[in-house]
């Protein structure tokens, strides 16, 4: 069976449209009868969750720095295998990534890992034949992928347009949209990136606005004849175990930060996966033999998730004799206190000797190397697990016993993270692979 083609959305710098242009793309494509599959380089939660309200099914993420190259390309032949085009987003610059010499995570190496195309988009707000130079030196920076075309964002009107286009005349990469300047078309955001889709306003309206935007002022003839071919590889184990072979997980607008290549590799192991609503003051279910708590946003939710018995009781009750792992926000309401943004305290679930805070902010993100220092169910002791850490919040109070020891990027040990007590661990690290 064919292949779905594939292409990325890539762009110079953060801020310049790529969300916009790729859900406005899927969409677009979806339109014409498309099976359309959503995709985004590198560790987000965010994004990914546009892209499945804009193409109708669940995205994938396709790390660089966590994922070999062979466990890449298996899972974005796995995703290609079910649709006709997929349509992935880049991270931040096209080239910006870890300083690792094995990987960098770069949405360039994953382009060029992947023989897809990078569609670039460039902000034409301050510049008009300049646009070409910048896109120019993306497309011949050292170790460029193939750059099928340039869609330019936030064109001021018609004349601006054509002094745009006289840049491009200029260089060999074609200029396949000019997406004219609308701030209405803009997502609402927070600190960690784009309001959650589930919570934006009118959000199926929003979608429907930009693809009409999008698909009057881009070539989609053209940008779906960009797209290169998937090459078939073959699915590859990820190393990491289920929890367990029933496994409770939370879902809901404080609980949403779960890979999907996480369930789908437990549920390929056999594993089954049950979702429960901590902000529904749902425990885990009582026939589950482990519990994950992914990360998200508790913080706007602590005063309700302090004031749901049920859930935390009964997490209190399955941690006792069943394993409970938690991930950033999962591991904070694992925590003895969470305090808000406005300095409100909200007791938690207290299996870990640890308290957070929102109210003395302090950015941390980066990719990293966790190896656990105890046997747990989804990894041995010693083992090299990567993934990132991205929150905005201080540890005030931290006692007992550190779940991992830790690395960044590039292999450079920082302090050990993370608590165990008894059957239950957490700590602000994601897992990727």
């Amino acid at each position: 069976m064919a292949l779905g083609r594939g292409l990325i959305v890539g762009a110079p710098a953060s801020g310049v449209g790529k969300t916009m242009v790729t859900i406005g793309l899927q969409r677009a494509f979806a339109d014409w009868g498309l099976a359309v599959q959503g995709a985004k380089c590198g560790p987000d939660y965010i994004d990914p969750a546009f892209h499945a309200a804009a193409a109708g099914r669940p995205s994938i993420n396709l790390d660089g720095f966590a994922m070999a190259p062979a466990m890449l390309r298996g899972l974005a032949a796995h995703v290609a295998s079910t649709v006709q085009l997929v349509v992935a987003e880049g991270a931040m610059g096209l080239y910006d990534g870890a300083r690792a010499q094995d990987r960098s995570g770069a949405s360039a190496d994953v382009a060029r890992l992947l023989g897809w195309p990078m569609l670039l988009v460039v902000d034409a707000r301050a510049a008009a034949q300049t646009v070409a130079a910048v896109a120019h030196g993306c497309a011949t920076f050292p170790g460029a992928p193939a750059i099928a075309g340039v869609i330019a964002n936030r064109v001021a009107s018609p004349r601006h347009r054509q002094m745009v286009e006289d840049g491009f005349a200029r260089i060999g990469l074609p200029l396949l949209g000019a997406i004219s300047t609308d701030d209405g078309l803009a997502m609402p955001s927070r600190h960690l990136g784009l309001v959650q889709a589930d919570e934006t306003d009118a959000l199926e309206s929003r979608i429907s606005a930009i693809t009409e935007r999008v698909a009057a002022q881009c070539d989609l003839d053209a940008v779906f004849a960009a797209a290169g071919a998937t090459a078939d590889r073959p699915m590859q184990p990820p190393g990491i175990r289920p929890p367990g072979q029933r496994i409770a997980i939370a879902r809901d607008a404080a609980f949403s930060f779960f890979y999907p290549h996480m369930a789908h590799w437990w549920r390929a192991a056999g594993a089954e996966l049950h979702f429960f609503s901590p902000l529904a003051d749902e425990a885990p279910p009582a026939d589950c033999d482990a519990c994950w708590l992914p990360g998200g946003y508790p913080e706007l939710h602590a005063g309700r998730i302090a004031a749901n018995r049920r859930f935390l009781d009964g997490l209190r009750a399955f941690g006792q004799t069943r394993p409970i792992h938690g991930e950033c926000g999962g591991y904070m309401v694992l925590g003895r206190v969470l305090e808000d943004g406005e300095g409100m305290m909200h007791a938690m679930a207290g299996l870990l000797p640890v308290e957070t805070s929102f109210a003395r902010r302090r950015m941390t993100l980066g990719y990293r190397r966790a190896r656990l220092r105890q046997d747990s169910r989804f990894a041995r002791a010693g083992q090299e697990l990567l993934g990132h850490e991205f929150h905005y919040v201080s540890i005030t109070a931290s006692e007992g016993e550190a779940l991992a020891d830790m690395a960044d990027a590039e292999g450079q040990a920082i302090a050990p993270a993370g608590h165990r007590v008894g059957h239950v661990t957490g700590g602000f690290f994601h897992l990727i692979a």
